[in-house]
Order: structure tokens, then sequence, then C-alpha cells
């Protein structure tokens, strides 16, 4: 991102990033508990009004995302059953759709792994060489972007990740774990603009999708007629 300030504390129309990724999370009502796992040298989350949220339970922080998932998971494993849903999401996008959580969250109810956002891939796909020549396209059909939020099982998450480890391994998401443990998860489509910000250019996109959200979630009754 171009700066010595953590992404999710940049600002992000007036409130540092997490604010708004936690605000939205802590509003929907059918989560009862919101884990957010923060680095041991983390300076910046007691400023947070948001995690003060009596939802938020803090965690420590792993060296990459799949190490923090698990330590969320190892916390919620004292006080949730195996059986019980979670969902994980990427502090890093704020725009998420409440909408596209309920309906993740409806498709998933009875199914037996669970799954995730996305969206299918549109654009010409190409396989490079690693000095960045194209060596052929990749057939985009069936291809789709991973987001989060990721649904799975407790217990069954808890598991896979657990055998991730003990084999020397790292997942950049929780599907990839569920899925070398011989998984099917199940990809949902959700909004295109929940978009995971990343580099600088991210932030204002960010800021004009959660400003078109805002919008759009106005209503205007209609005239009487009298």
């Amino acid at each position: 991102m171009g700066s010595t300030t953590p992404k999710q504390y940049l600002s992000l129309l007036d409130k540092p990033l997490i604010s708004h990724t936690v605000g939205r999370l802590c509003g929907f009502e059918a989560f009862s508990k919101v884990f957010v796992a923060v680095a041991s040298d983390d300076v910046f989350y007691t400023q947070i009004v948001e995690l003060k949220h009596p939802a938020v339970r803090l965690v420590k922080g792993g060296e990459e995302r799949c190490h923090s998932v698990f330590n969320a998971l190892h916390e919620l494993m004292k006080i949730a059953d195996p059986d019980d849903w979670v969902l994980v999401h990427d502090v890093a996008r704020p725009c998420v759709r409440i909408s596209d959580i309920e309906n993740l969250i409806n498709r998933l109810q009875g199914h037996p792994v669970g799954g995730l956002l996305g969206a299918p891939v549109h654009d010409t796909m190409k396989r490079t060489s690693p000095d960045g020549r194209v060596e052929h396209s990749v057939p985009r059909e069936l291809l789709w972007h991973a987001y989060t939020p990721q649904m799975f099982r407790l217990g069954m998450l808890h598991d896979a990740l657990s055998a991730v480890f003990q084999n020397g391994l790292v997942v950049t998401d929780e599907a990839q774990a569920m899925e070398m443990a011989g998984y099917l998860p199940l990809m949902v489509e959700g909004a295109a603009d929940n978009i995971k910000v990343t580099r600088p250019q991210d932030l204002p996109l960010a800021e004009f999708y959660i400003q078109q959200q805002n919008n759009d979630a106005v209503v205007t009754p209609q005239a009487s007629g009298e």
C-alpha cells in the first residue's frame, strides 16, 4: 500500500478501513460473536471503537492468514459446537454486502461441506513464465474469483487447517484447506464490488462502492396521490 500504517487502519471515508468491515459484521443480527485477529505488535487497534463492540473478541494473529484463522477457531472451539457454522472474512474487504452474506448462509444451510462467495471470471486469462512471457491462454469458463466470507463447519475447518500445518504447508484461504482435505466447497456468486483493498488505488474504489451502496439503500416514499 506504500504506507507504514497497516492497510486495515488507513482512512476510508473518514474512518479506518477496519471500522467499516467490523461495523458491518457486528450490525448483522445472525452473528453472535465476531473474532478479530490482531498482531501482537499492533499499536493501533485500541483506538478502534468498533473493536469494543460487545460481540467482538480479540485473538492473537499469526504469521500468515491461515494461522490467524486457526487461532480464532481454537478460541471458538471453547464456546461453540464443532457442528456450528463459522464464516471467515477478510477485514480488507469493507464493501461486502449483508445481502450477499444472507444469501451465502441460506444457500449453505443444508450443504454437507460449506462454501464461499465469489464471482465468475470475465476477463481473458493468461499463464506466463516467471519472467512474464505469455505461455498460453487459460479458458475462463468455470473459473471464479474467490471472495470472503467463506463458510464452513467449525470442527471440519479446524481439522482441515490442522492437517495443512502438520504437512508443513500454508494455504491462502479456508476453501483451499477444505479442498486439500478432500471436500468440495460450493461457490456462491456475490457482488463484484466486494473488493479486497490491496493497492493504493483500491481505497478510492472502495470509497466509491460504499457511497454507491449507501445511495442504493436510500428509500424514497411514493407520493400519496393527494
